[in-house]
């Protein structure tokens, strides 16, 4: 044993050397040391800035199929929405109100099952819900297609499959959007929502020109052949997405027993709920100028519809521009700067109600779509990283109600415009727009200081 002593000390003391000796330096194992130092990869994804940051999240591969997907059917239904006007429009003779019945008959399903669907959504593997909902869609355009074509068609069919094809979304959109944080991770959710949202901007300023090229060119029918063949795509991409990893519950309950344990958590989740009733407050008071524009144009700038379309592409150059922004900032203030391009909206809200001026309309359209799309972009990309996943289905559902609850601000606003005029009903929009930055400022602690 004692001449196993000499033996342990002499292979231990080559490996100590550099630790216990300082006459020595030439015993202490440099390369590895050195190998160590010069293994950090990861820092190299956080270190990219600029616009080449704005892009990370195609870098993945699911989640690029998941957004040339999004960018496929969000094109179709912007097609069909401009188509489904020209045509119902042209059977009724030009009748105006029924028009709106058919354009308003998707968003009540949305406002009535949103919460079923994000409940769903919570408890089902949702890319089996998302194809599903596109599969619906796709068979709905190819009935009016076929409709089109053996003469068959009334406006009858298109308010009917307005409805279904809204109960469809309010089925479709929470899975999906619940889908984008298992797709690219907490860390690049920010960017992931904002390119989302971005890729939404390009459909709804291309689409709808591209469908009223079709529309003359090739009819409805063609038009609605397309939408199908679109959706078909749309529905292939989404195949090629993993499975979602939501794992469903053990206590087997009721959906609405899902859709009161969601709404018990925004409750109890302050800044859940702070984001969410910020996104409804903001959205019922920046989206009714959309609608009214038409009163601005002709009533207040006494221009033609050419300067409305020049109005309504820059706006949504400003909102490209806004979403791509969002997508390139880093985690950094990131609530602050929502309740400051919340107020730059009613600011520029503000200011096209005062200045009767086209030409400075046109550039308040860029300040006013930047400020509307990064405000979206950043409220959706915030709502769900700070949600828990099992909830995400059930709190998304509870923003898209948003748009089952624009009516509520736009019809208030439309009859200000009939009595007083335009500038005024946006005036007072614009008002309470800043009014709600200042109290979410002054009042909401934790919102002001989220990174």
């Amino acid at each position: 044993m004692q001449r196993d002593r000499p033996n342990i000390h002499a292979s231990t003391a080559g490996v100590d050397t550099g630790n216990q000796t300082t006459g020595q330096p030439e015993n202490v194992p440099k390369p590895p040391a050195q190998r160590q130092e010069s293994a950090p990869r990861p820092p190299r994804r956080s270190t990219r800035r600029g616009w080449k940051q704005t892009f990370n999240s195609l870098s993945n591969v699911h989640f690029r199929h998941f957004w040339l997907g999004m960018l496929v059917m969000m094109g179709a239904m912007q097609m069909q929405m401009l188509a489904r006007g020209y045509l119902v429009y042209e059977l009724t003779n030009q009748n105006a109100a029924v028009l709106g019945l058919v354009n308003a008959a998707t968003a009540l399903p949305i406002l009535v099952l949103a919460l079923f669907g994000g409940a769903i959504a919570d408890r089902m593997e949702r890319k089996r819900i998302v194809q599903l909902g596109q599969s619906g869609a796709a068979i709905l355009a190819l009935f009016i297609a076929i409709s089109i074509s053996l003469g068959y068609i009334t406006w009858w069919h298109l308010l009917v499959t307005s409805v279904v094809h809204g109960s469809l979304m309010a089925m479709l959109m929470p899975a999906r959007q619940s889908m984008i944080p298992q797709l690219v991770g907490k860390e690049m959710l920010g960017n992931a929502m904002a390119l989302n949202a971005a890729g939404m901007s390009m459909s709804t300023m291309l689409a709808p020109a591209v469908a009223g090229g079709l529309y003359a060119l090739i009819g409805p029918a063609g038009v609605y052949y397309v939408l199908c063949g679109m959706l078909v795509v749309s529905l292939l991409l989404t195949g090629l997405l993993p499975k979602s990893s939501n794992e469903a519950s053990a206590i087997k309950t009721s959906v609405l027993a899902d859709i009161s344990a969601g709404l018990s958590y925004i409750r109890r989740t302050r800044m859940v709920m702070v984001l969410l009733l910020l996104g409804l407050a903001t959205t019922m008071l920046a989206m009714p100028f959309r609608f009214l524009m038409p009163v601005f144009v002709v009533d207040v700038y006494h221009k033609g519809p050419e300067a409305m379309g020049l109005l309504v592409s820059l706006m949504g150059l400003g909102t490209l521009v806004g979403s791509l922004f969002i997508a390139g900032l880093g985690k950094n203030l990131r609530g602050l700067l929502l309740i400051t391009l919340t107020f730059i909206t009613g600011a520029a809200l503000l200011l096209v109600s005062i200045f009767p001026i086209y030409t400075l309309a046109l550039g308040l359209m860029l300040l006013l779509g930047l400020g509307d799309a990064g405000r979206r972009a950043l409220n959706q990309a915030l709502v769900m990283e700070v949600s828990d996943d099992e909830y995400r289905g059930r709190v998304w559902s509870v923003f898209m109600m948003n748009f089952g609850l624009m009516p509520l601000g736009v019809l208030p606003a439309a009859l200000i415009a009939e009595y007083y005029g335009g500038q005024v009903a946006i005036g007072i929009l614009a008002g309470l727009m800043i009014l709600v930055s200042a109290t979410v400022l002054i009042t909401q602690k934790q919102l002001r200081r989220f990174q």
